[in-house]
């Protein structure tokens, strides 16, 4: 008891106490904009009651810090840019800036990451990626590091994605709701999620009798994927599906284009889904049904995160995982009665 009575409370004491986040109760300390006034008296109140001071020592050497997130995104994913554009005010609501690095075709996601590394940023969000798993835990142990969209079991960093397998079983359940029963899925490799997606797919064509129609085309998360898997569906218009879900919204995007050019009607003569909800496909010529990663929950819960880590540091990685929502547009449809 003497113990307990002598530790010196700490900040995350006062969030406790509170109930909110130990990096908002360090905004409020700082007096960085973020926090309602209601919230800030209860944190001060809280922090009277404990007995908690803030460190002079800490405040003076965190006014020498950069206050700089780095973030790794591939340029040619619509839905990293829709995050991109979410993470800047999550990171201005908790006093921090961007710094952005690139992946591109010639210059990968490691080159993309160690860039940022040379500019004093004092935390990593990596957007989805290729990152094996043994550089992205070389990375946590630098500084603390995020992944939005892909898991690293045992990597020691934290993570933030959707519900993939949830997000699936929902799509291919009103798939089937509307009579479907021959569902082609387009593969998403070795990209984010794909695996997650896969599985969930094969797992609830099982699930509602359909094992017999299971079909996977190999790709990826492009648009040149998704208009190979179209020509190779045209081939052979006698087996054509009358669903496909493709593992994203580029993917997805790429099999419209090529489907149309080949004649095919959407949705009359094949429904088409996706995987992200990207803001493109949104566009009425697209009209895409989709499973909608929320872009703004998922940078507030990402940029909270690695705020924490860096005001409070703790050992253990957490993975928070939000639901995805079905999105129903017009690319979907009952299948033509022949």
């Amino acid at each position: 008891m003497a113990g307990n009575r002598t530790r010196r409370p700490t900040m995350a004491d006062v969030a406790a106490r509170v109930g909110v986040s130990r990096a908002l109760v360090s905004l409020v300390f700082r007096n960085e904009p973020g926090a309602s006034g209601e919230t800030r008296d209860r944190v001060f109140a809280a922090a009277r009651e404990l007995g908690y001071r803030p460190d002079s020592a800490a405040r003076l050497l965190a006014r020498s810090r950069s206050r700089m997130i780095g973030v790794v995104f591939t340029v040619r994913n619509p839905f990293h840019a829709d995050l991109v554009e979410a993470l800047y005010p999550a990171a201005e609501r908790f006093g921090y800036e961007l710094l952005l690095s690139a992946a591109v075709p010639m210059r990968d996601e490691r080159r993309a990451a160690e860039a940022l590394l040379g500019h004093r940023c004092e935390a990593l969000l990596v957007l989805g990626g290729y990152l094996d798993a043994g550089y992205v835990a070389a990375l946590g142990a630098r500084m603390p590091a995020l992944v939005v969209g892909r898991r690293y079991p045992g990597a020691g960093v934290d993570s933030v994605h959707v519900a993939e397998a949830r997000g699936v079983r929902q799509l291919i359940a009103y798939l089937v709701g509307l009579g479907h029963s021959s569902i082609v899925h387009i593969d998403g490799g070795h990209e984010a999620g794909s695996a997650e997606r896969r599985r969930a797919y094969l797992g609830t064509m099982r699930r509602h009798g359909l094992s017999a129609r299971i079909r996977v085309l190999p790709g990826d998360h492009t648009e040149d994927s998704g208009a190979h898997a179209a020509r190779e569906l045209l081939a052979d218009r006698a087996t054509l599906p009358t669903a496909v879900f493709a593992s994203n919204d580029r993917c997805a995007l790429g099999f419209l284009d090529a489907a149309r050019r080949g004649g095919l009607d959407v949705p009359g003569d094949v429904s088409v889904a996706g995987f992200d909800d990207s803001s493109v496909v949104r566009l009425a010529r697209i009209d895409l049904t989709t499973v909608r990663q929320d872009p703004e929950r998922l940078a507030e819960l990402a940029v909270g995160r690695v705020v924490e880590r860096l005001e409070d540091p703790e050992p253990v990685p957490r993975e928070l995982v939000l639901r995805p929502e079905l999105i129903v547009r017009g690319s979907t449809g009952a299948p033509r009665m022949v």
